[in-house]
């Protein structure tokens, strides 16, 4: 069954999903980065970790057929294909209103931390504690000379994307960032689409 969700720009959405489904994030016109957690059915205790999916995998970038495990080192989501030039930052925090502040800038009416939470308590979910490092899709962030981090727009052209699928019982969350700091989405953020490939089982739900 085929669906895509479309994902504006500084808005949130959440996607429930069973063990064996595909979907894809769309970068429908380029450039924008897509802040991304999975959070396990039942326990959102259990996230997907990019702690310790850098730790299993030994590598700061995943690459298509590497397993993203949880917090718990379980198998979460394997990356199956990726149109993108394949640059995912995993080290930067999600933006809230505080980082806006740290970086004297006016925050916008939902930070990516915003949505994640208010996409999880639309599925039933209070967001237990501290938000957890996002996967940021498409977003380009180098290592480069004395190991200092930068900022560069996005490469993802129109319609490159990331596919995923499940490995358990999941809500797929997604975050089309609203920042502008660094330009990591270029200078006008024009959101994405979160498109469903193949589900296993029962219908999941988005939010």
């Amino acid at each position: 069954m085929n669906e895509t969700i479309p994902l504006p720009p500084g808005e949130g959405r959440a996607v429930r999903v069973v063990a064996g489904s595909r979907l894809r994030i769309v970068n429908t016109q380029g450039g924008q980065v897509v802040d991304t957690w999975a959070v396990a059915v039942g326990d959102p205790q259990e996230v997907l970790s990019m702690e310790h999916s850098r730790s299993a995998l030994y590598s700061l970038l995943f690459r298509p057929g590497d397993v993203l495990v949880s917090n718990r080192f379980r198998p979460m989501l394997k990356l199956t294909a990726d149109t993108s030039p394949g640059i995912h930052d995993t080290l930067h925090a999600a933006c809230s209103r505080e980082s806006y502040f740290f970086y004297g800038v006016e925050p916008p009416a939902m930070a990516c931390e915003d949505n994640l939470r208010a996409v999880l308590a639309g599925q039933g979910i209070a967001w237990p504690g501290p938000v957890p490092c996002p996967w940021n899709l498409f977003e380009h962030a180098p290592v480069v000379e004395g190991m200092k981090l930068v900022d560069e727009p996005s490469a993802a052209v129109a319609g490159d994307y990331v596919e995923l699928e499940a490995l358990m019982d999941l809500i797929l969350v997604c975050s089309a960032c609203p920042s502008t700091v660094g330009d990591i989405s270029g200078s006008v953020p024009r959101g994405a689409a979160i498109h469903l490939v193949e589900r296993s089982g029962s219908d999941g739900a988005a939010a």
